[in-house]
């Protein structure tokens, strides 16, 4: 392993280059450890944007760096299928990962639209498990969706996953959320191609409209999601909500301006499951089911950072986490209260924080990037600490740091040098 130490005041933080082996290790923005901490699981990405060119995803152990492989597409091309942004769940060694369609080639390739979850469990690699069912074919099957689910993520409790979806035959470009869950039975839709059955029911929680009316809660666009709480949140009439999501929403506000807000869809999966018609019929999008409540949580008339991240919630489900520009435009942490939507800055940084960041699991520690070093926030102390030390010129950290299940080891994405080459390779940084 490739180290180095870092020091600020008092503190020395020693870095670690985790992977070597000669291609991309990208890291996905969250639930990147298994639950007992000893494996990472990356995809073979080296540029962000090329999942349909990516057919591998591995695993690295954290102490010894032995890399496996769980899986690799068959007779991949540059059109797709394409695997990528894989996350383990909290509670399982399975993890899920966006899949491209088997279909794919010159013609139809790797799409937001055209694509689905797919898990794999550590004791049986290159056994793919199809997670949620994709049906094209009217009359569409109830707990099916007709598009492309991506960057999945896990309940805290494991029963449970969000996703984005863009439809494949209504308004593809409008991207909406969803969430799949066990109905205790697959959903199997009929053989043709671009279909899959699968084991989960899947929904969409979000309405979008392509043209908002201003001023109003509509929105053109719902993204980039997180869970509400370890296990729910209480709402503000004091009733316990165990499974919601809060996302981000494009909304057009009085002046006509696009903004993004927060809003918060409070689930109850046993009336979901009995709403049957919301797969909706030919000519129409999948429609959001009974059992899904939508509240706007934010009114902030700015709206959130253009900065490209996913919200985090604290462990009690109080808060909701953003990006937000501040009064000089800088993207800085932003906490917003689920009760009321009061927000409070975190960071006051000098430079952007440029793309996702994560909570640690009691939810008292941010990591995150600016100036292309990783930084850690202490909520407890109000204290901002910096962990790595590159001087302009280094080559680049990608992505989004996450903290290990005991909390005591960041890992972040940085390209490093092999050869002639520069490779997104899995660094490691201890922290007190």
């Amino acid at each position: 392993m490739t180290m180095n130490s870092c020091a600020s005041g008092k503190e020395e933080n020693t870095v670690l280059q985790l992977t070597h082996t000669a291609g991309g290790h990208t890291l996905h923005h969250n639930n990147v450890f298994s639950p007992d901490g000893q494996w990472i699981v990356f995809d073979g990405r080296n540029d962000d944007t090329k999942i349909g060119e990516t057919s591998v995803i591995g695993v690295v152990h954290v102490k010894t760096g032995e890399e496996k492989e769980l899986y690799q597409t068959k007779n991949p091309t540059r059109y797709g299928p394409g695997v990528g942004a894989a996350s383990f769940s909290p509670v399982a060694d399975r993890v899920i990962f966006i899949h491209g369609l088997a279909n794919a080639d010159k013609e139809k390739p790797y799409d937001i639209s055209r694509r689905t979850g797919v898990a794999i469990d550590l004791e049986r690699p290159l056994q793919p498990v199809f997670m949620d069912a994709r049906d094209i074919t009217a009359p569409y099957t109830p707990g099916a969706l007709r598009g492309g689910t991506h960057s999945h993520c896990w309940s805290g409790d494991g029963h449970m996953i969000s996703f984005t979806y863009n439809d494949a035959l209504i308004e593809p470009e409008l991207r909406t959320v969803g969430v799949m869950f066990d109905a205790g039975r697959p959903v199997l839709v009929n053989a043709f191609d671009g279909n899959n059955s699968g084991q989960l029911y899947a929904a969409v929680v979000a309405d979008v409209v392509a043209h908002p009316q201003s001023g109003s809660d509509e929105i053109s666009k719902a993204f980039d999601e997180c869970w509400v709480g370890k296990d729910g949140y209480t709402d503000g009439a004091g009733r316990r909500i165990p499974y919601a999501i809060a996302f981000q929403g494009n909304t057009v506000n009085k002046k006509g301006e696009t903004i993004t807000e927060l809003f918060i869809a409070d689930l109850d999966p046993e009336e979901i499951l009995k709403d049957t018609a919301a797969v909706g019929i030919a000519g129409e999008r999948p429609h959001v089911p009974k059992g899904v409540r939508v509240q706007r949580i934010s009114r902030t008339g700015r709206g959130l950072s253009h900065v490209r991240h996913w919200l985090r919630s604290s462990p009690d489900g109080r808060f909701i986490y953003a990006l937000a520009p501040d009064d000089k435009g800088i993207a800085q942490v932003v906490r917003y209260a689920v009760s009321g939507g009061q927000a409070t800055y975190i960071t006051k940084n000098a430079t952007p924080i440029d793309y996702s960041f994560n909570l640690n699991k009691e939810g008292t520690r941010i990591a995150y990037v600016t100036d292309n070093n990783v930084y850690l926030y202490d909520l407890l102390k109000h204290a901002n600490m910096r962990l790595t030390f590159n001087e302009p010129g280094d080559l680049k950290i990608a992505g989004a740091p996450s903290f290990s299940p005991d909390g005591h080891l960041l890992v972040y994405n940085q390209y490093r040098p092999a050869g002639p080459q520069q490779y997104l390779q899995i660094m490691t940084v201890a922290v007190k």
